[in-house]
Order: C-alpha cells, then sequence, then structure tokens
C-alpha cells in the first residue's frame, strides 16, 4: 500500500504566523508597562530595564529565526512541529515574565518556568539550525556558518538552563533602599551578547582564511 504524504505547509505562511506571535508577544510586554505603574523613580529605571531585557530576548530569537527560515528550504513534518513548539515559548513568555515581576505567586518557581521557557527558545533554534547543516544542497560555507551559530545557540541555552540552579537565586546584589537583584537574572543577559561575540569570531576566522 503506497503511503500518502500530507502536503508541507507553505513557508511563507509559517512565517506570516511567526511575525504576527512575534508582533503580539512585543505588544503584550510594552502593555505590561501601563498596567503597572512604578512607585518612585527607581521602580520607573528598574520596570524599563526589565521591559528592556525581555524586548531584547524577544528581537534577538525573532532576528535567529527569520536568519535559519531563510536557509531552511525542505519543510517537513519535523520543522513544522518545531516551529509550533518555538511559536509556543514565544506567546506564552510575557505571560510569564509579567508573573515573575508581579510577585503575586512564588518568585523562584517562576523563574523556574521563565528560564525553562528561554532555553527552549534558544534550544527549538539550535535544532531548525541543525537541520540547515544536514542539508546537502547547503555549501560548505554555509554549514560552517550554521554549525557555529548553533553551537551558539546551545550555549545559550545551557547557560539558561544552569541558571535555574538554586544557588543562583539565594546569591542577590544589592542596589540601595532595601533593593536587590537576584543573581539568574544577570546570568539572563549573558546569552544577549553571544551575537556580538559571535560576529567578531567570525570576523576574525575569515581574515585568517584569506
Amino acid at each position: 500500500m503506497t503511503e500518502v504524504k500530507e502536503p508541507a505547509m507553505p513557508k511563507t505562511r509559517i512565517e506570516t504566523l511567526s511575525d504576527l506571535i512575534f508582533g503580539l508577544a512585543l505588544s503584550i510586554g510594552a502593555l505590561t508597562l501601563i498596567g503597572q505603574p512604578p512607585k518612585n523613580f527607581l521602580g520607573l529605571v528598574l520596570a524599563l530595564l526589565y521591559y528592556a531585557f525581555s524586548f531584547l530576548i524577544l528581537i534577538s530569537v525573532w532576528f535567529g529565526y527569520t536568519r535559519i527560515m531563510a536557509n531552511l528550504r525542505v519543510e517537513t513534518r519535523r520543522t513544522i512541529y518545531l516551529n509550533i513548539a518555538m511559536l509556543f515559548l514565544v506567546s506564552i513568555e510575557p505571560f510569564l515574565f509579567n508573573t515573575l515581576l508581579n510577585g503575586e505567586l512564588n518568585t523562584q518557581y517562576v523563574s523556574i518556568l521563565y528560564g525553562l521557557d528561554l532555553g527552549g527558545l534558544f534550544l527549538v533554534q539550535a535544532i531548525l539550525g541543525n537541520v540547515i547543516i544536514t542539508q546537502k544542497s547547503m555549501t560548505t560555507e554555509i554549514q560552517r556558518h550554521y554549525r557555529l551559530i548553533r553551537n551558539s545557540l546551545l550555549i545559550g541555552a545551557a547557560i539558561f538552563f544552569i541558571s535555574l540552579i538554586p544557588v543562583f537565586w539565594v546569591l542577590t546584589i544589592p542596589l540601595g533602599n532595601e533593593t536587590y537583584i537576584h543573581l539568574t537574572f544577570l546570568i539572563w543577559l549573558i546569552p544577549l551578547f553571544q551575537r556580538s561575540i559571535r560576529h567578531l569570531w567570525e570576523g576574525r576566522s575569515s581574515k585568517k582564511t584569506h
């Protein structure tokens, strides 16, 4: 009996859906600033910094995702499921981040879910990047480039997962006026600089080859 193959979803439709979800996630994140007015100037600064972190995370993921999708030439059931998983993680990011800042629930437990969400975003991108590497139609240069991206994303995912170790939540840095920040939040900043570090590494590597 001949196996009937389901038609693959056009990549443009997946990318349109992803742009919509990323846009909604960014909009919801901005609306949380309106719904929670700060009580003092320090609270205002912290609210802006927290929002900037969430904004940069989503923008970083969006940039990486669009670049990966631009070179992902084969639409299979596996890649569609990976896209769905990543878009789900993107859609819940504002909710988890807002819950984390509210402090109404146990903040440490919420931070674990949020860290898992961010780590999952990087991990799914790494898997999608690995799909590009395995495509035979890709040139050696493109495969080398995406191998570096995949490894960078895997390191980023590992950083988020490692940050969930309880000791990083216990350690805090005082900011004054009985305000402090958990070391976990600072560790989450590290993956944001990976893109710049990767570009510098690629630039140095290309100079050596020439």
